[in-house]
């Protein structure tokens, strides 16, 4: 039995030297570990600041090179696509249209940078002008998405993506079978190559706001917990899981991360054989930024120790709107 009683056992002694602390490090960072969420806008003109969100903007068609050479400088190895149509109708139809602007985008990036990974977000809440993710039920006497209704949207968006060269999709609406229904939709058209990334756990979160101002996508009216997961709830995002698994998703997904390190920890030890990618979402973001910019805390460092607990919790990889700042601070920093 090893003796751990003091003096024999000083664990300081691994800390006493930066060099030291190098080697027996546990959890390291890389800028592979990270993809950073674009915002398109159908406008012309100049980038949109978004607000609540310091240092993101809702980006042109006409500006996006300059974007995408910005990030490819920075080795950033991915990009999440979202979109903000010219109109939006019930239907969201932009999203499934042949020149929706997800679409343009991902043709265009596609033309200047086929090695960078581009992901697109599959739901309809950017693209309805009811801000829910999917077709409103009006058979019901309470605000609903009707499901089944929802799913030929997704699919129809799906393939509208695929064919305009995306390289993996993110159905994010928790609608139940999207997964099913959007792998058998790229299968049948000849997209077996085109993995899923699938948000499996996506909590009705309070930090979701910045987002929304972002995407132009809030809710004119009620809210999403009637298909987004209840805060409360652990068990259910097991079941969640093993349901998107079972329907053919390649990659799972928990949203919001920070907020999870306990769900991240499960799934990974429940479903240790697929990848687990975790969202640090909008509101977090804009917390970190407020307080910086007080300077109540140290940006790099508070950034850096949470993707270092995602890291530990279980996560693959992080979708994060600090992905710039990390290339950054990764490149000029031992402290990984």
């Amino acid at each position: 039995m090893t003796n751990t009683s003091f003096p024999t056992t000083r664990l300081r002694r691994l800390r006493y030297h930066p060099k030291v602390r190098d080697l027996v490090r546990e959890t390291h960072l890389s800028i592979n570990d990270f993809v950073y969420p674009l915002f398109i806008k159908h406008v012309r003109g100049a980038n949109t600041p978004i607000a609540s969100m310091p240092g993101q903007y809702q980006i042109t068609l006409e500006n996006l090179s300059v974007e995408i050479n910005n990030i490819q400088t920075l080795n950033i190895p991915a990009v999440l696509l979202f979109g903000i149509p010219q109109k939006k109708d019930g239907y969201g139809s932009d999203a499934y249209s042949d020149n929706g602007i997800v679409q343009q985008a991902i043709r265009q990036i596609k033309s200047m940078a086929p090695d960078l990974l581009i992901i697109s977000d599959i739901c309809c809440c950017e693209f309805t002008d009811h801000g829910h993710c999917g077709i409103l039920d009006e058979t019901v006497s309470r605000l609903d998405v009707n499901n089944d209704k929802t799913l030929e949207i997704l699919k129809k968006q799906a393939l509208a993506h695929a064919n305009a060269g995306v390289d993996m999709l993110a159905p994010s609406g928790m609608i139940d079978g999207m997964v099913q229904v959007i792998r058998r939709a790229l299968d049948q058209a000849n997209y077996q190559h085109v993995p899923i990334l699938s948000y499996s756990v996506k909590y009705a979160s309070s930090y979701y706001s910045p987002f929304r101002d972002a995407a132009d996508s809030g809710p004119q009216r009620g809210d999403r917990q009637s298909y987004q997961m209840d805060v409360a709830n652990t068990n259910e995002a097991l079941r969640e899981t093993e349901l998107d698994i079972a329907e053919g998703a390649d990659i799972i997904m928990i949203k919001p991360a920070i907020t999870n390190l306990d769900i991240i920890h499960r799934v990974k030890q429940k479903f240790p054989q697929v990848p687990l990618a975790a969202y640090d979402v909008s509101g977090v973001y804009a917390m970190i930024k407020a307080a910086a910019e007080r300077r109540w805390l140290d940006e790099k460092s508070v950034v850096i120790e949470n993707m270092l607990a995602l890291k530990r919790a279980g996560t693959d990889f992080i979708i994060t709107y600090f992905a710039k700042d990390l290339a950054r601070w990764l490149h000029f920093t031992k402290v990984t």
